[in-house]
């Protein structure tokens, strides 16, 4: 019998990484509160982020398919016999651009990394069909936990894609610690392929990031991460008490998404043995966005321990894909 194409592998403790109460825990004590940028995609929550990509007023996901459209021969080319991973992989509907040109040239090995294992089944059924070079194994957990796995593995070259600017989503020192993680998984020669949104007028940026009139996907997703914490820890989140509206804050270059709480009143966590005081205005913070100045991205991600190879920008420079080797 032939050997499936398509597998997927639980590499952080089978799910756990939903129970994980310290990541939680320490999220909440910061002022103003803040849920882990990752609790936000469960099933559901990968479903909606999937409509927002879809706003009009969303560019990100637009330009990045583009730049991939229309270098993505350039760029297989480059990634040579290396084997795919993806961080945050989702629907994959981007990394297929690169996947089709990819796999014209030879068979090829993808490995999506992902919180949502329906995503990941979903993408790799998709792709499997689509694709007959390709195989798909897909890593269900966590970033930290997906690296860890390819650093056991044997695999041969290997290239570990970012794409979405997600590497923004983080805390100037969690991002650091995140490429960290990534220059410490690939062996010298090895790549990293990652997208960044560039710095733009903030006027820009809280259009792209806040729903149109009559849009409701930024809501949705945004109050999904209460109702997310709801199930996993019994919690009384009341998601109309709450309203989402992200602003740009010039001084750190990073769109802040928050919810803000329309009274005052009490919220319980009990499996976590936690009350949170929540006054009328008080927000909590359900997502960063840092955007970068071409020159001090490139220089940040060097200084860990890459070298940068070639880059591929729109043409009014708003959008970059960067292709980096580990040195």
């Amino acid at each position: 019998m032939a050997q499936s194409r398509l597998e997927i592998i639980a590499v952080d403790d089978d799910a756990a990484f939903w129970e994980d109460q310290d990541a939680v825990l320490s999220g909440l004590r910061e002022s103003p509160p803040r849920i882990p940028p990752w609790f936000g995609y469960d099933e559901l929550g990968s479903e909606l982020f999937e409509e927002i990509t879809e706003l009009p007023s969303y560019y990100l996901t637009r330009v990045e398919h583009e730049i991939l459209r229309r270098y993505a021969g350039e760029i297989a080319d480059r990634l040579g016999a290396a084997a795919v991973a993806e961080l945050g992989s989702g629907s994959a509907k981007k990394t297929r651009v690169l996947l089709a040109a990819c796999t014209e040239r030879r068979a090829t090995t993808y490995l999506p990394i992902d919180v949502s294992r329906e995503m990941l089944v979903a993408s790799g059924d998709a792709l499997t069909a689509e694709f007959p070079q390709l195989r798909v194994r897909g890593l269900w957990g966590r970033y930290e936990a997906g690296l860890a796995s390819l650093r056991e593995s044997d695999d041969g070259p290997v290239a570990v894609a970012f794409f979405g600017s997600n590497i923004g989503n983080f805390t100037p020192a969690e991002r650091a610690a995140l490429l960290q993680e990534v220059a410490a998984t690939l062996r010298p020669g090895d790549l990293f392929l990652v997208s960044a949104d560039l710095d733009k007028p903030a006027e820009v940026l809280e259009n792209c990031y806040n729903d149109p009139a009559g849009m409701s996907a930024f809501v949705r997703f945004r109050q999904n991460h209460l109702a997310h914490l709801n199930r996993r820890f019994d919690g009384d989140f009341v998601l109309h008490h709450y309203y989402p509206r992200a602003h740009y804050d010039t001084a750190t270059a990073t769109v802040e998404g928050h919810l803000y709480a329309t009274e005052d009143h009490t919220v319980s966590l009990k499996n976590l043995g936690v009350q949170l005081q929540m006054r009328r205005g008080d927000s909590i913070n359900v997502g960063f966005s840092a955007k970068f100045r071409r020159p001090e991205f490139v220089a940040d991600v060097s200084a860990l321990g890459f070298a940068l190879d070639e880059q591929w920008i729109d043409p009014v420079w708003q959008y970059g894909v960067f292709l980096f080797v580990r040195t």
